[in-house]
């Protein structure tokens, strides 16, 4: 009776996504950009997530230029994570293709939603860089990032994957703070992304507990590692971009950087982006509450024991 519940709960579920899906959809023109551009007067990450005062050598004009860097490298970010969550997306589909029809369509309009969401970062970063100085890289192949995480178990993925839906969250409700300095354009991102992003979780838990529940043992011993190397890898290229930031940064910001205060700023960049990418959604309650439910104290004990070599 218990197991008929769940399902029912679960297809009840499913089914609430399709609704809120249809409800919140929005046209990147149309809603978000309004023909609007974006003005280097204001912030485009908040303080809370550009850690503005870990940069504890730059003036209050450099804190907003580094803001308007790290808003940049979050349009370039969420296009490199949608690409490899879609085609997970997709490849969950399968599994309800000639079964749960109502868990087909969410996942169907998650995909469709990933996609315009890749569409928007896309633009978001030709517009930020109409306004920031020439210099910007952000030396990541998608695609190869793709299949390499890929290559990775479901489990891990899904694990990953629910830490990044679950961050954004917690970004929106960081977008939303009284700061007059802060960007209205690069709020309403946060806003509308936010939207369909809070479906895209209830989506990945679903799965990620619908997958988990055929696994073994042994294999959900091994899915774990592989979260773990997930972890990492996103970590490596946290590392690289806040060098190229750091280094961007000190090549445009007017004035001359010594070798210490360069190597400081690309330190609080680093903070800050494993606080934007990793910690904000590894710490969020709901995240523990699913994965503590699939683990083992063990397991969770090197999972911790791997994050906490990140700080």
């Amino acid at each position: 009776m218990n197991l008929i519940s769940n399902i029912r709960d679960s297809s009840d579920r499913y089914a609430r996504c399709i609704q809120t899906s249809k409800r919140v959809r929005w046209d990147i023109d149309k809603d978000v950009i309004r023909g609007r551009k974006f003005d280097t007067a204001h912030k485009f990450l908040p303080d809370g997530l550009s850690l503005a005062d870990a940069f504890t050598t730059l003036s209050a004009d450099e804190k907003r230029f580094v803001s308007q860097i790290q808003g940049r490298t979050y349009a370039n970010f969420f296009g490199l994570v949608e690409r490899f969550i879609n085609a997970k997306v997709l490849e969950l589909s399968e599994d309800h293709w000639f079964g749960d029809q109502v868990a087909l369509e969410a996942l169907v309009r998650f995909s469709d939603e990933e996609l315009k969401h890749q569409a928007l970062f896309r633009l978001v970063d030709a517009m930020v860089g109409d306004v920031l100085p020439r210099g910007y890289r952000f030396d990541v192949d998608h695609n190869e990032v793709a299949h390499a995480v890929l290559g990775k178990s479901t489990w891990a993925v899904l694990g990953l994957t629910l830490d990044i839906e679950l961050f954004t969250q917690l970004h929106y409700r960081q977008s939303i703070d009284a700061d007059p300095q802060l960007s209205e354009l690069f709020k309403d991102v946060f806003l509308f992304h936010w939207k369909e992003e809070s479906q895209h979780a209830i989506l990945d838990e679903l799965e990620w507990v619908r997958h988990d529940a055929g696994l073994t043992a042994e294999k959900r011993d091994s899915a774990v590692d592989e979260f773990i190397e997930l972890v990492a890898a996103v970590d490596g290229i946290l590392q690289a971009q806040a060098k190229a930031d750091g280094g961007y940064f000190t090549a445009t910001c007017g004035r001359a950087v010594h070798e210490a205060e360069a190597r400081a700023i690309e330190a609080a960049f680093l903070k800050a982006y494993r606080w934007q990418y990793i910690h904000s959604g590894a710490q969020h309650p709901h995240f523990g509450k699913v994965l503590s439910s699939l683990i083992t104290e063990d397991q969770g004990r090197r999972i911790q024991s791997a994050l906490a070599t990140l700080h």
